[in-house]
């Protein structure tokens, strides 16, 4: 099966995540490829949640529990990436060859823009509905779930957005909201269900609770300790996430 476009491009611009990969195989587990990488643990999660989310099948595959907490191990599409990988490595070194000016370079690290947002769910574009001057977006994510993005016809047509497009949903930590399953959603909020898979507390601000979607795509979320407590939410524990399309950027590939 060919890899995704978003996944294989995420490789050309980002090689030192999927770097990572080599180590996983390697080393057998997070925690070591994350030492051999020269990375946090943290660090190293948060890169295998984006490729997992990137790809339609995950790329590590971990077993709970055992010596040193268990171990982790490359799927069969994690392995062809890996493979891809290695193979970009010759090419880098031709293309660095025939760049004319290191300016060249410099420039396509412009143009190859980054992001902050935690949250990339890769997807494609299943409806466009139109709404005054604004387009409501539907999305076709990974596990059958679907995603609304509220958008400008400007950005539509700036995107050249259109059925089976292919397109990265962007969703800020913050934007989430945890919900109790037995709460009632906001009216025309995207809705996903999920379970609570780790909490990280801060002293200093919100706690990041990382939420693992029936589709096995990751999202995380930041949220107060208080309203985790009042909302009785712990690591196991099913939960609601929902955020307004008008939150949700897209991103489509150059």
């Amino acid at each position: 099966m060919p890899l995704p476009t978003l996944l294989t491009q995420h490789i050309a611009r980002r090689p030192q995540r999927i770097a990572l990969l080599q180590h996983i195989a390697e080393q057998g587990s997070i925690t070591r490829a994350a030492k051999s990488a020269g990375i946090s643990y943290k660090s190293a999660w948060d890169a295998i949640d984006e490729l997992n989310n990137l790809a339609q099948t995950p790329l590590v595959e971990r077993s709970v529990g055992g010596k040193g907490g268990g171990g982790a191990h490359l799927s069969v599409a994690g392995e062809r990436v890996l493979r891809l990988y290695q193979r970009l490595q010759v090419l880098q070194s031709q293309v660095l060859d025939a760049a004319e000016d290191s300016s060249d370079l410099d420039l396509l690290g412009r143009l190859m823009l980054r992001t902050s947002a935690r949250n990339q769910l890769h997807g494609s574009v299943i409806a466009i509905e139109p709404h005054g001057h604004n387009d409501l977006i539907q999305l076709a994510l990974p596990g059958g779930l679907t995603l609304n993005a509220h958008i400008t016809r400007d950005s539509t047509q700036r995107l050249e957005l259109s059925i089976g497009a292919p397109v990265v949903a962007l969703i800020k930590a913050r934007w989430l909201q945890l919900t109790a399953p037995d709460q009632p959603a906001v009216p025309e909020h995207n809705q996903l269900q999920g379970q609570i898979e780790q909490i990280l507390h801060a002293d200093d601000g919100p706690s990041e609770v990382r939420i693992s979607l029936h589709s096995g795509q990751i999202l995380c979320a930041l949220t107060e300790t208080q309203q985790l407590e009042t909302l009785q939410l712990k690591v196991g524990s099913p939960v609601n996430v929902q955020f307004s399309p008008a939150l949700v950027l897209l991103g489509t590939p150059l």
